[in-house]
Parts: C-alpha cells; sequence; structure tokens
C-alpha cells in the first residue's frame, strides 16, 4: 500500500464507509494520515464525579444504574438519559436521537465516558459523549477523537490510522533542515505520529505546533507568492511625476485629513514606482476612501491612461458616478456609466466611447468585466467593498489592461491581526481618522422590553423629518428561532402606524425591486426602511438618522458596527438603537462595547476576541483555504513567525523554483486549488 494508494483499498472499507470518507474529504490513505483530531481522550487521567467542574472536557468511568427512554414528542428530539454512578457520586448522560443505545447499553456494566461537562437544573450533565465498555484493565493512553460523519465511528478510525502508521515516514517534509532549526520545529514524521499517537501531552502540544506552522506558512507563502507575481513578474505603469495630485485635492470644499493625505501619499508613490500597485485601502464609513480613489483616478487620467471603478450594487455605482462626474467635470475628465439596467443603445454608445478613448472613467457594476467591455487605455482599476467580489472577478477587470495598477476599498473594518492573511496579496493602507465636524453616532444597548421606548424614539424622529431604518435577522418567523423578522416588523409597523410611508428590502427580493425600494428611500419617499442585513452596504442617505436593531445578539460586532454606519452621514445627530435579549454575559459585553467605541477597528478586535475568526466571516469569500488546525485567532503570535520566515524564503527563491522548494510549492498548490488559481 501507498500513500497515492485508494482509501478503499484499505481492509474494512466497503462502499458505504468510502462514501462516508469521501464526505470528509478522504480518498486517499496520505488524506487519512493529513486528517487531524478534533480533540484528545486523555485515559490517563479518569476524573470521581464529583470533582467534575462545569465546562470541563473530562473522563470518567462508572456503572450505568438507570437507563430512561424519552417520549417522542412532535418536532423535539428523541432523548435517552443514563445514570451512571462511580464511587463519588453520580452524572446524567445525556444522548439524542439514539435510542439504539437502549439495547446496546447494559446495566451494572463498567463503561469510560469521555465529554463536556455540563450543568441542569443542578445535576451534572454529560450530552452526546464518546463511551466504550471498561475493559478491566488500566488504561495509560491518549485517545485521538476525530471529527465523524454518519456511518463511521471512533473505533474504525483509529483502527485505520494503526493499519497505515508505517506510511507516516513516507511523507514528504516541506521543511528544510534550516527551516525545521530556525523555527524550532520537530519533522513532518514526528509531528504525524504524534498528532495520531501521541505519548505525552508534551510530544502532542510540539506536534501541533508544527503543523500549525506549517499550515499558516503555507497560507501565507501562497499569498505571497501571488503578491510576487502581480508586483515582480510584471512591469507596471509608471505614471508621470509632472501631474501633481494636489492640483485636484485643493478643489475639494473641504481640507483632506492627515490620514487621507498619508494615504494618497503612500498611493502616489506606488503608481510612479515602476511596480504593480495592489494596494488595499480600509477606512470606516465617511473616512473618505472615495476622495482618496478619485485623487488616484486623477493621476492616471492625466498621465493619459483609462480607469475603472467597479461597485457591487447599481445604486452604489450610480451615487459613486454622480459625485465623481460632478467632481471631475472642471478638469475635463469624461465620466461614463455602464450597468445592466441601461438600454442596448445607451450601452453601445458607452462601450463605443470608452473603446475610442472619449471616456476616461468607467464607472459600474460587475457589468464591467464583461468580455465585450474594451478600453483604450486602461491604467487604474479601482473596487469598492471588495469582500462582495470574488478575486477572480478583480482579476477579469484587471485583464482589460495591461498590468494595471489596483486599488481596492472596503469599509468593512477587519481585525489588523487579519488583514496579513485576508489580503497577503494587498499592501495595505489604514484611513484611521475621521473627518472634523463629524458627529459620532450616540448608540444605545436595549433590552426586549424597552422595544416600545425604541420605537417611540423613532416616531419622534420621523416627526421631525428625518428617516429610519429596521433591521432585523431574519426575512420571516421562525418556529427554531426565537426573535423578529424583518417581514413581522414591518406588517406590525404598518398597521400600528398606517401615516407613514414604510418600506421593505430583503435579500430574496429581485435586485430590480431591491434597487427601487433603495432607490424610494434615497428620495424621501420612504420614512422608514425595514430591512434584513442586505443593507450592510448600502447608499449615502444623508437624512436617515435612526437605526434600530432588532435581536442585535443575533449579530456580530463587525456587523453592527457596519449597519451603524448607515446612518450618520448628514449634519443632524444619528441614532443606533441595539434592542436584544440580553440574558448572557457575551450579549451584555457585546453591547456594552458597541455602546461604547465607534472604532470600527476597536470593534473588529472585540469582535475576533468573542467569537473567533471561524465565525466573523467565511473564509472562502476572501480566497483563503479552510484550515485544519491553525485558527487565525487563536495563533498570531505563531503568525508573525511565520510571516517572517515566509519572506525569507521568499526573498532567496521568490516563485519557489528551486529544487529544494519543490514539495513545499507543491503542498501550497494543493492549498489553493479549490479557491484560487496560484501561478508560480
Amino acid at each position: 500500500m501507498e500513500l497515492q494508494s485508494e482509501i478503499k483499498s484499505l481492509k474494512g472499507i466497503g462502499p458505504k464507509k468510502y462514501a462516508a470518507l469521501q464526505k470528509l474529504n478522504v480518498h486517499y490513505v496520505e488524506d487519512l494520515l493529513l486528517f487531524y483530531p478534533r480533540d484528545y481522550e486523555d485515559r490517563r487521567n479518569i476524573k470521581s464525579i464529583n470533582t467534575l467542574q462545569e465546562g470541563e472536557n473530562a473522563v470518567i468511568r462508572g456503572k450505568i444504574q438507570l437507563i430512561i427512554k424519552g417520549r417522542r414528542t412532535y418536532g423535539k428530539k428523541q432523548t435517552l438519559r443514563v445514570l451512571v454512578e462511580d464511587a463519588s457520586g453520580t452524572i446524567e448522560i445525556v444522548f439524542f436521537q439514539m435510542i439504539y443505545l437502549e439495547k446496546t447499553l447494559l446495566r451494572n456494566q463498567e463503561y469510560i465516558f469521555f465529554g463536556k461537562v455540563t450543568v441542569q437544573n443542578g445535576r451534572l450533565q454529560m450530552i452526546q459523549p464518546d463511551f466504550h465498555i471498561f475493559e478491566g484493565k488500566a488504561e495509560n493512553q491518549i485517545l485521538p477523537i476525530y471529527p465523524l460523519t454518519l456511518g463511521l465511528t471512533q473505533k474504525e478510525l483509529r483502527k485505520w490510522q494503526m493499519i497505515i502508521k508505517p506510511l507516516i515516514s513516507k511523507l514528504e517534509d516541506p521543511f528544510s533542515e534550516d527551516i525545521l532549526n530556525r523555527n524550532r520545529l520537530c519533522s513532518l514524521t514526528y509531528a504525524i505520529t504524534n498528532i495520531h499517537f501521541p505519548q505525552t501531552p508534551q510530544k502532542l502540544k510540539e506536534a501541533k505546533f508544527r503543523l500549525v506552522f506549517e499550515e499558516l506558512l503555507l497560507l501565507q507563502t501562497g499569498l505571497m507568492l501571488t503578491k510576487n507575481r502581480l508586483t515582480k513578474l510584471q512591469d507596471g505603469i509608471s505614471f508621470s511625476k509632472e501631474v501633481n495630485i494636489a492640483d485636484f485635492t485643493k478643489s475639494f470644499p473641504y481640507s483632506l485629513t492627515k490620514a487621507q493625505m498619508r494615504v494618497i501619499s503612500e498611493i502616489n508613490d506606488d503608481m510612479e514606482s515602476q511596480k504593480v500597485m495592489n494596494r488595499l485601502v480600509q477606512g470606516d464609513v465617511g473616512s473618505g476612501k472615495t476622495a482618496v480613489a478619485a485623487a488616484a483616478i486623477f493621476k492616471a487620467v492625466k498621465s493619459g491612461f483609462q480607469a475603472a471603478m467597479m461597485a457591487p450594487t447599481e445604486l452604489l455605482a450610480k451615487q459613486h458616478y454622480e459625485s465623481l462626474k460632478e467632481q471631475f467635470e472642471p478638469f475635463d475628465i469624461k465620466v461614463g456609466f455602464l450597468s445592466g439596467s441601461l438600454t442596448t443603445k445607451q450601452k453601445k454608445q458607452v462601450l463605443l466611447d470608452l473603446e475610442n478613448g472619449m471616456i476616461h472613467l468607467l464607472v459600474g457594476t460587475h457589468a464591467l468585466i464583461q468580455k465585450k467591455v474594451n478600453f483604450y487605455n486602461l491604467g487604474l482599476v479601482v473596487t469598492d467593498e471588495q469582500h462582495r467580489f470574488g478575486v477572480n472577478q478583480r482579476t477579469l477587470l484587471t485583464e482589460k489592461g495591461l498590468h494595471p495598477d489596483v486599488l481596492v476599498m472596503t469599509a468593512t473594518p477587519i481585525p489588523r491581526t487579519l488583514a496579513i492573511i485576508l489580503y497577503g496579496d494587498l499592501d495595505c493602507s489604514v484611513i484611521d481618522e475621521m473627518p472634523p465636524g463629524r458627529k459620532p453616532i450616540v448608540t444605545k444597548a436595549l433590552s426586549l422590553s424597552q422595544r416600545d421606548q425604541a420605537y417611540a424614539f423613532l416616531i419622534s424622529e420621523i416627526k421631525k423629518g428625518r428617516q429610519a431604518y429596521v433591521v432585523a435577522p431574519l426575512i420571516e418567523e421562525s418556529e427554531s428561532l426565537e426573535c423578529r423578522s424583518a417581514v413581522y416588523a414591518f406588517e406590525e409597523f404598518q398597521k400600528n402606524y398606517p401615516q407613514f410611508r414604510v418600506g421593505l428590502i430583503h435579500g430574496e427580493m429581485k435586485q430590480a425591486e431591491k434597487d427601487e425600494v433603495m432607490q424610494y428611500f434615497y428620495e424621501n419617499k420612504i420614512d422608514v426602511l425595514f430591512a434584513t442585513v442586505v443593507i450592510e452596504v448600502g447608499i449615502n442617505v444623508p437624512n436617515a438618522t435612526v437605526m434600530l436593531i432588532e435581536n442585535a445578539e443575533r449579530f456580530g460586532l463587525a456587523q453592527l458596527h457596519q449597519l451603524r454606519g448607515r446612518v450618520g452621514r448628514g449634519g443632524e445627530q444619528s441614532f443606533c438603537l441595539l434592542i436584544s435579549d440580553q440574558k448572557s454575559l457575551l450579549a451584555k459585553e457585546r453591547a456594552k462595547i458597541m455602546a461604547h467605541s465607534n472604532d470600527g477597528f476597536y470593534i473588529a478586535e472585540e469582535d475576533l476576541k468573542l467569537r473567533g475568526p471561524g465565525e466573523f466571516f467565511g473564509m472562502r469569500q476572501h480566497g483563503i483555504p479552510e484550515l485544519k488546525l491553525a485558527d487565525l485567532g487563536k495563533h498570531i503570535k505563531i503568525l508573525k513567525e511565520v510571516k517572517k520566515e515566509s519572506m525569507l524564503i521568499l526573498e532567496e527563491d521568490p516563485f519557489l523554483r528551486n529544487s529544494e522548494n519543490k514539495i513545499l510549492r507543491n503542498k501550497i498548490e494543493k492549498m489553493f486549488e479549490n479557491v484560487e488559481k496560484i501561478s508560480i
């Protein structure tokens, strides 16, 4: 048997087991060796029941005294409750939808149970623990607990890992002796052996450190390779040093902040250099990212090139088009607009003017990446709200020019600790200062019992001629979740306050319908807009002064901050009202953070601490592969070491073409194969 042998060639793996393993993405023997445990059962430390603490993972040994089958109730999971006793006390073991165990579990038989300890109504419990019969001899092992799917057991996975254990030595280590020594890492053979068969907690720790380091290094190096490919393989455009951006920014009816001037200077240096610019501009809503982008566009156009700006929605694109057209008119810069809603005749004219160089800046939606869109001389690509576009869409737009510079804007606050990974292919600039005179949004955290007060305040603002948003976590009511829906809140408000103009917008509506509702709100034809998070990235409505969020505990902090950023766009004081079920400490902590800070980056960091990166956002939308062991929240210290090592490797071999880096290169390509092609 070899590493590349199909997993079904292993004894005991028939069609059903093979199908189950495929669900876990295990197709070959090598995949099984690299299928890591999610936890461990330390049988060297069996605990007495009376010493158990709530929240801990523990191993206990005890006799089954009682087995009680729960009644089958409509809509509820049927339970099997087992009372287990040792010399010190009793604990209740609860199984859901596993009634068949009633026939296999034996009263007065001694079992080993491993699971998380909980407390329910003052009684110790373990829910769905792993278990087996105690075989009468002392066990001195640390057993792996693997992620399972229907049809597989821990016993089977442990048995198969034992069968293929001799093949561990055949795995090729992507790290040279120099890398291992420099970073105090164990070998791959040692790491894989001890991740599956740990002899001591220390050896397990060493194995985990090595494998987390490797995973993060593959990720970081893969992203940096993309950057190398974009900046070092290609000669970029050297925009004219004679074009002075200050000639343009002097025309603004306001002064730029120091942060804006710093970021414009970074962009200017990039644009005048020989390298291809790939820069991310991060800044809170209202920090002035569009002004910075406009300065870069001015530089490109006055140097003899065209520019493109792509936004995720037609309304946002149209808003950019109208403001930029007004800004650029005095400088004889022609701005065009392209979206799906234009007539065939209008599109034809725009495309003709673009190809002839009559349009200097084209603003639009993803319509810009269509094949028939041809630029005369594209030199700069700007994308707004990058997380709404895939990496491939950005690439398709850049391919319409000869290595154009790229500027990416986002108001989504990303923790600085994660930005180095998420945007590893981009240089990062941060606008960390708000324009003077902008009033901070007053945020109030309210309990469910204070809902009427929140709506009374909202109505008082509408009566002053203002507008408001009401955001709910669900589109419609759900039996399984106790929270309000946008549809219910909309209908209830409409019924109670028929004198006000209301609108409803959610993700299941067609784009044309959503755009129409948003346009009405923009034109002040709607007083209160009820919505789901679909308005997280929206248009600028300066008259909206209230953001009321129902069941705020259902949203992440970064998401709440984004929603709050929909108001506070005009000169009037704006408010964000967070209505939440504040029973849990976590909900109270999150509400407190929101009420005390308007800093998106601080909030994003706190969000990461509270929820972890797995929930912070879906990694795949950022072009990031899934990680097996590494946790971007927990392993920041390792990540910093990894970045240093990655830079060292790529300094010596920028595209991993040397023979000693062949295995590393192959592993990187495999890691990214389902996410984004990396040309190296």
